[in-house]
């Protein structure tokens, strides 16, 4: 295991041991701690694509940007050139535009190693609170997505729903945010020597020292140097990329799409040698998928692998969250399935014809009845001729690892053709391409295949409560994943 992985195990187990119940509090900073870079940096871009950003201001943001935000008046000058573009916009279009922009890319610089301890504190039943010196335009939609109990950040004065320019109280910068946070200890009956703080820069050195269990998050050199002198742990989080890709990444996106492409056609050659659709479906996924994975340096790390044939025909649910979630069940499945997309997928050049051939249904989400009529064809080959059904639940990609409410529709299909559910947990595609990336970056791919549930005795008037309970299976897994088995367990 690598220094980075124990560090994350040992602050997970540091969590696990903490007292249970709401009486533990983890105060998570946001920019830098939470996610990778600044929130800030995303409404500026966009200011900047709109043409928004007048040459006085990029000079100002220009100069404040070189010196960097060290002390509180330089946090106060920074904020000033923000609220002076904000004056006189409404709250209700800033908060829209603060979701927008975290859906679109913010929730992309997420650390997920920061997720994971968020999750075991609400796990605990431990309070999660975000502590930023940011606005609430910038941390609320994170702090949604997290499940936090409280924000505590930079409020900024509103008069008839209309921005005045100026902040309401005091910023939470520094000092600021610690004060928060001892006020915030205090309204809820907490001891702070009970409570978890979670920081990446050293005007949170305040902060960290507050509490009882400080940790310091991808810290900046300074907060670095502080850590080791104070003794406090060290979590150092995974890049999440630049603006721009990497180099390796195009590079490596490029060889798994040809790789793909590679597959498709050798498939293709041998299906019209054989005169056999399914041959060609069924090379195309095992054969594309391979030499994709193999020429991008990605592997595939799968427990419970024995389950992934054992129980054919089937109704596989995998959860979603990237786009390589496709080809990750390709790689799996390779042969004798097909899926569930939704209509626009149909419109993809290449991907669009391929399902098509794959037999893949092409569902409206909008319109339940022509989903229902559409997936009927699926349901027959299921029944009829055993070829497999992969579909996910949630039915869109989430942006972050949170799992999404499960639909009826694949375990009503399941019961109609008389059929076990087979649930596949994927546990961090998104970490090597997120929902909005156009490239791949490097890693390992880690899924838990879960034994096959029998569907024999379930009844349509119960289907919610069966997605309700494969949802829990996903959640449990998700967080105490299962170690890895030995000998070849597929890949």
């Amino acid at each position: 295991m690598s220094r980075a992985e124990t560090a994350r195990a040992e602050r997970l187990r540091a969590v696990r041991e903490a007292p249970p119940g709401p009486g533990t509090i983890a105060y998570f900073d946001y920019d830098g701690t939470v996610i990778d870079g600044y929130s800030a940096g995303a409404f500026y871009r966009k200011r900047l694509r709109e043409f928004d950003v007048g040459p006085l201001e990029m000079v100002r943001t220009v100069l404040s940007g070189m010196r960097g935000i060290r002390t509180d008046d330089d946090f106060k000058e920074f904020l000033a050139i923000t609220l002076a573009t904000w004056t006189g916009r409404s709250e209700q279009e800033l908060h829209e535009l603060g979701r927008t922009l975290f859906r679109e890319e913010i929730a992309g610089a997420l650390h997920p190693e920061v997720w994971e301890l968020v999750a075991a504190h609400i796990e605990q039943g431990h309070q999660v609170v975000m502590a930023s010196s940011a606005t609430r335009f910038q941390v609320q939609p994170m702090a949604d997505e997290l499940g936090a109990d409280r924000v505590l950040c930079t409020e900024l004065e509103v008069e008839d729903g209309v921005l005045t320019g100026r902040v309401a109280g005091v910023s939470l910068w520094g000092a600021g945010k610690a004060d928060a946070v001892r006020a915030d200890a205090a309204a809820q009956g907490v001891d702070l020597g009970d409570c978890f703080g979670y920081a990446n820069g050293t005007e949170d050195a305040e902060f960290l020292s507050a509490v009882g269990h400080p940790v310091a998050v991808s810290p900046t050199d300074s907060l670095r140097a502080l850590a080791a002198e104070q003794g406090w742990p060290v979590l150092d989080c995974a890049p999440r990329g630049g603006l721009l890709p990497d180099v390796t990444d195009v590079a490596r996106t490029a060889a798994f799409y040809g790789g793909m492409v590679g597959g498709v056609a050798a498939a293709a050659g041998a299906g019209l040698l054989r005169g056999s659709r399914r041959t060609f479906v069924d090379l195309a996924a095992g054969v594309g998928a391979d030499l994709g994975f193999g020429l991008a340096g990605i592997d595939v790390e799968v427990t419970g692998a024995e389950h992934l044939v054992s129980s054919r025909p089937c109704v596989f649910v995998f959860n979603h969250q990237s786009k390589l979630d496709v080809p990750i069940l390709m790689k799996l499945l390779r042969e004798s399935f097909t899926g569930v997309a939704k209509k626009e997928a149909a419109q993809i050049p290449v991907w669009g014809q391929l399902f098509s051939i794959a037999d893949v249904a092409f569902i409206d989400r909008g319109n339940t009845r022509q989903a229902r009529e559409a997936l009927q064809p699926a349901v027959d080959k299921l029944r009829d001729e055993g070829i497999s059904l992969a579909i996910a639940p949630e039915g869109t990609r989430s942006p972050t690892p949170r799992l999404g409410p499960f639909k009826k529709g694949a375990f009503h299909i399941a019961m109609q053709a008389a059929v076990p559910v087979v649930p596949v947990v994927i546990r961090n595609a998104g970490e090597i391409m997120w929902r909005g990336a156009q490239t791949l970056r490097g890693g390992t791919v880690q899924v838990a295949v879960l034994p096959p549930i029998d569907t024999a005795h379930w009844v349509p008037e119960d289907a919610g409560k069966y997605a309700d309970e494969v949802r829990g299976l996903f959640l449990d897994t998700l967080t105490h994943w299962p170690e890895r088995e030995k000998g070849p367990p597929g890949e």
